[in-house]
């Protein structure tokens, strides 16, 4: 007799695959070319898809008691499995049914959170030679996996008299615009061809608000920042509190936008995330971009296993273009939570430009801070009496003893100032532990300044708690952060100087004064780009054990730090920029639709590139130096000094378009060989391969470092070890090539051939040998360098860990 149920026990959300093809690959189907034009939909297909649905929902009821269980989605296009909120206890009794391959517990997801098209050279490169930007990216679906989008903003606005190219190959079933709260008839305009939200997960597990969340409107403003990165409309003037800072536009103006909402302002399940990459591969987008996701490698399953990584696996297969945030970990070693070789995972850069406010005191010194703030009236030419917060509290008399002093210092509570006091002047607001732990905000020194009519209001570093990473926020009133102790050391003695006090401490007279200069003015002071200190980096990890893996991550180096882009108005986790419809944000969340944009613009000039060979052009082809000609350095732990980056921390370089439009050569890899890739990882047995992918290990590689990838990794050379590759000739001439080395340190390197031909769509085959020369406990890094005769460089990046001579 089975065990009855616990009532008492608690719940979760469980990722389930099961035997059997899903619709895409089921027996007599035929993937779409990848420059197939629109087909509709086959009535098989429906039928198929049934079919798997009440297979789950038999699999469900003979298996699971009764009341247990809620089955919360059907996978069924690109994999065959099921979402289901159970207990543990009926988890296991799943887990032994038959027909299960494998059952995952839900980890969660979360955000990995202009002028940019100018940096990556844009304008006059690549949207050159696609007809400028009235045609870049035209007949190219973009999907977007996110929070949702704003359809009012004009980044996403519809001209009916420029009408878009009907689109290469995607197709939308019926119901591919959902209605909802802020989500109108209409909001699918001809930009945005389909909106959907994906909620039964986040349902489950969170208090969703059913008034606002369940529609594809964007509550957070992350999707709709996301996706105008990636194809928001050319030349949309960012305006912020009356301010023109400038212009924006996506990387692929003239794409279009297909809209998968799976993450709300409380969070986000991987279920959701399956279901919307699901349906974006049914849909056939060409370019799918993640900016969300898990924050960390799954417990049990091996990194490139997790059904969510297997998901991308299989849109890969179906020809999507994924595109996947690297994370926002860094800098510590191994933080990357892109891992799989089928994915393109993104690294964030500075942009080198900056808003720097300067607060410049009675004495004339100048202090330069953080904050897109207007300068204080005169401007910034008038001095203002300059008042702390502390002898703003003091001077009322209330005199807290010294365990309550943050509680006046951070500016965070307006019955702990006086108002006469601070009416009119500037007031010095103090760095705290709350800032830390989240229960102090700017946001409250800015509405408490408005209420008690700060003329303006300066946030402090303090000592207590050494120098503070700042972003420029917009501020409504005259404001500056000033992040350095070094500078806030200046401004207290400066204040202390001209503050007089009576014999017990208390202010008598206020003799500093102030002014804050202009902050929304950009400034180009630093080289770019240089790798982001949150970052994530490799290397890449196989499990949850940080057993590296023999994979480059993260591939790519992008644009994602201080980026504008479209905004939601409704804000809901950023109180700061609410009524805003543009914001100025950091992330890797902000790199990947750079990279995106980008696939899309490759996938424009080339449509039968497979996905493996948008990646390889854009890989071969990044730039190793910033725009000063020196090699790309990297932000780290230490605040305000740089060190030279490594392939774990930009990958291949810096995303280079108008290169990438023309590699060269390409090296080009399938679902099969990524089959033979995880087949061939040490330590899995083919039946974990198996239960995780539907296919069997018919071949292996040597080595999971023979996967056919544009870099090299090994994450344990012992004496000797031979790497092959292969390459293809995309150009239309033939070309001759020569082969140079750079080898990593302790490490002696050859290929051959050490030159070649290769004639247009012609293949050739490289053997890589590589031999331990000295012993190391740390990666080195290197590269190999194609150089042809026509002017092509392709770079393949080299990161071997040495471990033994034998």
């Amino acid at each position: 007799m089975a065990k009855p149920i616990s009532l008492d026990e608690e719940r979760a959300i469980y990722l389930v695959l099961v035997d059997g093809e899903p619709v895409a690959f089921r027996p007599g189907a035929t993937l779409p070319r990848q420059h197939a034009r629109f087909q509709p939909e086959c009535e098989s297909c429906k039928t198929h898809a049934t079919r798997l649905v009440k297979s789950h929902d038999r699999l469900l009821q003979s298996n699971l008691e009764a009341g247990s269980y809620t089955k919360l989605y059907s996978f069924h296009h690109i994999v065959n499995g099921f979402a289901v909120h159970t207990t543990s206890s009926q988890a296991k009794r799943l887990e032994l049914a038959p027909g299960v391959l494998r059952i995952e517990k839900d980890r969660g997801a979360k955000l990995m959170t202009t002028y940019t098209p100018h940096l990556l050279g844009l304008p006059e490169g690549i949207w050159t030679r696609e007809g400028g930007e009235k045609h870049a990216g035209e007949g190219i679906t973009i999907g977007v996996i996110d929070t949702g989008i704003d359809p009012t903003h004009p980044s996403f606005a519809y001209n009916p008299l420029n009408p878009y190219e009907a689109s290469r190959s995607t197709q939308f079933s019926d119901g591919a615009c959902q209605l909802g709260p802020q989500f109108p008839v209409g909001s699918c305009n001809g930009k945005i061809v389909s909106a959907r939200y994906f909620s039964a997960g986040a349902a489950a597990a969170l208090p969703l608000n059913a008034s606002k969340d369940l529609s594809p409107f964007d509550q957070v403003g992350h999707g709709s920042h996301v996706a105008s990165i990636a194809a928001g409309n050319w030349g949309v003037p960012v305006v912020v509190n009356g301010f023109m800072y400038g212009s924006a536009s996506g990387m692929a103006p003239r794409a279009r936008l297909a809209i998968y909402k799976a993450l709300y302002p409380e969070g986000g399940t991987i279920a959701d995330l399956v279901s919307a990459i699901d349906q974006a591969a049914q849909d056939r987008v060409d370019v799918m971009v993640l900016s969300v996701g898990p924050n960390e490698p799954p417990e049990v399953t091996p990194t490139f296993m997790s059904v969510f990584d297997i998901s991308l696996l299989f849109a890969r297969r179906t020809g999507q273009f994924v595109v996947q945030a690297a994370g926002n970990k860094g800098p510590g070693e191994a933080t990357v939570v892109s891992f799989s070789p089928w994915t393109m995972g993104v690294a964030a850069s500075t942009t080198g430009r900056s808003y720097t406010p300067t607060l410049t005191m009675g004495d004339g010194h100048q202090l330069h801070g953080v904050g897109l703030s207007a300068p204080t009236p005169g401007d910034g030419l008038v001095q203002f009496r300059l008042v702390s917060a502390r002898d703003a509290a003091l001077a009322n008399g209330s005199h807290p003893p010294a365990t309550n002093l943050p509680y006046v210092e951070d500016c965070q509570h307006p019955e702990a100032l006086q108002p006469e006091v601070v009416l009119g002047s500037i007031v010095i607001c103090s760095f705290s532990e709350s800032f830390l732990n989240g229960t102090s905000t700017v946001t409250a020194i800015l509405d408490n300044a408005k209420a008690l009519g700060f003329i303006g209001f300066i946030l402090v570093a303090n000592p207590h708690y050494g120098d503070f990473i700042a972003e420029p926020l917009p501020f409504p009133i005259p404001g500056i952060m000033i992040p350095r102790v070094a500078d806030a050391q200046i401004l207290w003695e400066y204040y202390e100087k001209h503050t007089y006090r009576d014999s017990g401490g208390a202010v008598i007279s206020y003799g500093g004064s102030a002014a804050i200069r202009e902050g929304r003015i950009a400034a180009f002071p630093d080289p770019a780009p240089i790798v982001a200190r949150f970052s994530s980096r490799g290397p890449d990890i196989i499990d949850s054990n940080m057993n590296p893996a023999d994979v480059l991550k993260p591939d790519i180096l992008a644009p994602g730090q201080q980026i504008w882009a479209a905004w939601s108005p409704t804000s809901a986790l950023d109180p700061i920029l609410s009524g805003n419809h543009f914001a100025l944000l950091s992330g890797t969340s902000m790199a990947t639709p750079h990279v995106a944009g980008v696939g899309a613009l490759i996938k424009q000039a080339h449509p039968t590139w497979t996905p493996s060979m948008i990646a390889s052009a854009i890989s071969t082809t990044a730039r190793k130096h910033d725009d000063r000609g020196q090699p790309i350095m990297s932000q780290g732990s230490e605040l305000y000094f740089l060190y030279p980056s490594t392939p774990f921390d930009h990958g291949a370089g810096f995303v280079n378009p108008s290169a990438a439009l023309d590699p060269g050569l390409v090296f080009s890899s399938g679902f099969e060989d990524y089959i033979s890739f995880l087949c061939s990882l040490p330590n899995l047995d083919p039946t974990a391969v198996r239960s995780a992918t539907g296919t069997p290990c018919n071949e292996t590689f040597d080595s999971p470092t023979d996967l056919n990838l544009p870099s090299i990794t090994i994450s344990a050379l012992r004496g000797f070890q031979l790497v092959r590759r292969s390459i293809k000739n995309v150009a239309n001439r033939t070309e001759t090539y020569l082969c140079s080395i750079q080898p990593p340190e302790g490490v002696q390197v050859s290929v051959q051939p050490s030159w070649f031909n290769i004639i247009p769509e012609g293949t050739q085959y490289l053997e890589i040998k590589f031999n331990v020369t000295q012993v190391s406990d740390s990666f080195r890094f290197g590269e190999i360098v194609l150089t042809g005769a026509l002017d092509h460089i392709v770079r393949l990046p080299l990161a071997v860990l040495p471990v033994s001579m034998q």
